[in-house]
């Protein structure tokens, strides 16, 4: 292989990426120590390239100059855009940053006498490439979902959004219910969100799906625990743990807890005040929702949620490699 020593240096984040991808789809979690060593790297390679370019006579360093402009003033503060609007993950915004350090311009490779990327676009930002890649291998995943749900025959308005899966298995599970009482929402509990509140009472929910009329009941919260941040790889089990209530265990005379008027049914208000921090924008009602289907149904429906980053570091392999699929798609069509 055949590059400046810079963008070969650029090769070390491939499989960063790949591992944020792998730990990203396990546990929905990507620290943040990651990312800041990851600006770091990518200014030190920017300082190295400007220091080789410098004054900029050529036109090769005035068009640096644009593609590096590009890159940290629009392709960066997008990834932040994205966030703000809901549209990505904190660690998603962070990664896409760390991307338009890191490329702001195309790398050049040659491997056994060929050139990569294969395809170059005219703008030449390789970090807006890597987006408009990460961006079309993402619409693979509905359709991917649609594949899944014909192949276990399920067809519904839903098909290219969420999948039932066994009510048992979502402590296990990533993503949020795409269902309540009425019927289907975009906007059901976040299931990192039920994880929380489990841990907090100190119940697992098989024993909540136990006894759901006692367990309504506001009195029944007694001791509570910490909710950690509802990911599956912290706190007991992967949900509530060792039940603190004994009786849960055994034969429960429930009362009709759910035609009872309970002042907090679930002990919800006092769960969202106690905890030291949210509950991933979830409210009292949404919660109430999704634990009265979770107790009532043995089938539902989830949005799992694509991590943006498997996509992403999916983009980046594509795009050291092959190029920009979309700048070639476009010129396949004839369209630039």
């Amino acid at each position: 292989m055949i590059a400046t020593l810079p963008d070969a240096l650029r090769l070390i984040v491939v499989p960063v990426f790949c591992w944020a991808a792998v730990r990203d789809v396990r546990t929905r979690r990507l620290p943040n120590r990651i990312w800041p060593p990851l600006y770091a790297f990518g200014a030190l390679l920017l300082l190295w390239d400007t220091a080789l370019l410098w004054p900029f006579a050529s036109l090769d360093g005035r068009w640096f100059l644009v593609r590096v402009a590009v890159s940290l003033l629009f392709v960066a503060p997008l990834g932040y855009a994205f966030w703000f609007l809901g549209a990505f993950g904190g660690a998603d915004a962070k990664a896409l940053i760390a991307l338009a350090v890191v490329f702001p311009t195309f790398p050049s490779y040659e491997v056994a006498g060929v050139s990569l990327p294969l395809v170059e676009t005219a703008l030449g930002v390789f970090s807006l490439t890597i987006l408009t890649n990460t961006v079309l291998l993402g619409l693979a995943y509905p359709i991917g979902l649609v594949v899944f749900n014909l192949a276990t025959s399920e067809r519904s308005a839903t098909m290219f959004l969420a999948r039932p899966v066994s009510t048992a298995s979502l402590p296990e599970r990533h993503g949020r219910l795409f269902e309540d009482t009425a019927g289907t929402t975009r906007n059901g509990l976040d299931l990192d969100a039920l994880r929380m509140y489990l841990r907090w009472r100190g119940v697992t929910l098989a024993e909540l799906r136990k006894a759901p009329d006692r367990l309504r009941d506001p009195e029944s919260v007694t001791e509570t625990f910490d909710p950690t941040d509802g990911g599956t790889h912290v706190g007991p089990a992967t949900d509530g743990g060792a039940v603190v209530d004994p009786d849960v265990d055994g034969e429960v005379a429930d009362i009709d807890g759910e035609a009872a008027d309970f002042d907090d049914p679930w002990g919800v208000d006092r769960f969202l005040a106690e905890i030291d921090h949210g509950a991933y924008g979830t409210d009292a009602e949404t919660l109430r929702e999704g634990l009265e289907v979770v107790v009532d149904r043995e089938t539902v429906r989830v949005s799992p949620g694509m991590p943006f980053v498997v996509p992403m570091a999916a983009g980046l392999a594509v795009s050291v490699t092959y190029g920009d699929a979309l700048f070639a798609l476009l010129a396949a069509l004839g369209m630039v």
